[in-house]
């Protein structure tokens, strides 16, 4: 918190400070029982961490923006507030992401098939007119530390704390600890903040479990190699694990695996086999049991390990359609105006039907380029 007061204070005749403390879905990949939880939840207000910051720019009201709907997920609302915020106009959402971090985010900047701005392969374009901008995508772990090293320019004072507790430079990460990825720092937490670890336990289902056994591996988290318990297959192994879940997890899990399993069908595999080469099934060139096994163990909620993206949610279909019916209504009423005073010239000029057709299609080719925004 002292750090982001910090760097307002630093860039405050430049930024125009957007704090958002509104109720949206994150994901939570240390427990079945709460897969996605949802922060500033005024349901759960008496279990928060902390109140509302009291720092300009902070907003707490969800009917602040037009597209905002309560639990929406996060990643959709960095999308729509880049496309609010342009207004129609050509924007850039500067993303501090490093090619070295990750695989993802080697093949998010490497991608051939991403439109660009420019051709700039840091660039990608994220929806009309609102690309995602990488300006430290080829910077190494030592050089975020050498830019501060010569600027002196303010850092975040857990790393010190991180640094205290024996994590090298490139295994410190500072983000919300309960994703897929994100909860092997998990726990670091209670050692960081211990003052307000018993409030973290207490607002997120699972942390304390989390943060006792992520670093294990094998079926307790799904890392690594997996077993089956004895006389079970795999696919017995996978219903006892199905049957274990909240049938809303359950459920959602199953639906998951019919897609996963017609998909396969439709490509020579009358019957998924219980496993197949190890090799085969890590670079996902074979369907298995197994690996519906490991991501239930890990709980993977969207299915990522069996090559599912996470789906728009409804909050986010619902704005898009909106969009679509203003800029038709937009169009419409744009025509009828222009209609209206084409009739008027035409019964002044006498013009001929051709050249009244013509115009018309030509302005009408121009209404739509400059509303397909």
């Amino acid at each position: 918190m002292k750090h982001i007061g910090d760097c307002l204070a630093l860039y405050v005749e430049h930024a125009e400070p957007y704090w958002v403390c509104l109720p949206m879905l994150l994901r939570n990949a240390v427990t079945q029982f709460e897969p996605r939880w949802c922060c500033w939840d005024p349901e759960a207000r008496a279990s928060w961490v902390r109140e509302f910051p009291n720092e300009p720019g902070v907003i707490s009201d969800p009917a602040y923006f037009p597209f905002f709907a309560p639990n929406m997920e996060f990643e959709e609302f960095m999308v729509l507030f880049g496309v609010w915020y342009g207004q129609g106009e050509s924007t850039a959402a500067f993303v501090g992401i490093r090619a070295d971090e990750s695989l993802n985010r080697f093949r998010t900047i490497a991608s051939q098939s991403k439109v660009t701005h420019g051709g700039q392969q840091y660039t990608t374009l994220v929806e009309a007119q609102l690309y995602n901008v990488y300006p430290i995508y080829d910077w190494k772990t030592q050089d975020v530390w050498i830019y501060h090293a010569k600027t002196c320019k303010p850092w975040n004072a857990l790393y010190d704390v991180m640094h205290k507790a024996g994590l090298t430079i490139h295994q410190m990460r500072i983000c919300q600890p309960y994703g897929d990825d994100q909860r092997r720092g998990l726990w670091l937490y209670h050692l960081i903040e211990p003052q307000s670890w018993f409030r973290v336990v207490a607002r997120v289902n699972g942390a304390n479990q989390g943060a006792l056994y992520i670093q294990e591996t094998g079926n307790i988290t799904g890392y690594n190699s997996i077993s089956k318990p004895l006389g079970h297959t795999w696919k017995s192994f996978c219903n006892l694990l199905l049957s274990s879940l909240p049938k809303p997890t359950r459920e959602h899990y199953i639906a998951k695996f019919q897609i996963f399993i017609g998909w396969w069908r439709k490509r020579g595999y009358d019957e998924i086999p219980d496993e197949a080469p190890r090799l085969l099934e890590s670079q996902a060139l074979a369907p298995s049991y197994r690996r519906l096994c490991k991501v239930l163990l890990r709980n993977d909620y969207w299915c990522k390990g069996l090559h599912f993206t996470q789906p728009k949610s409804a909050a986010y279909q619902k704005y898009i359609e909106l969009r679509r019916s203003r800029r038709e209504t937009h169009i419409k009423k744009a025509r009828e105006n222009g209609n209206q005073k084409e009739n008027d010239n035409e019964a002044k000029n006498g013009e001929g039907e051709d050249a009244r057709q013509s115009r018309r299609y030509h302005r009408a080719r121009l209404i739509a380029r400059s509303c397909w925004r």
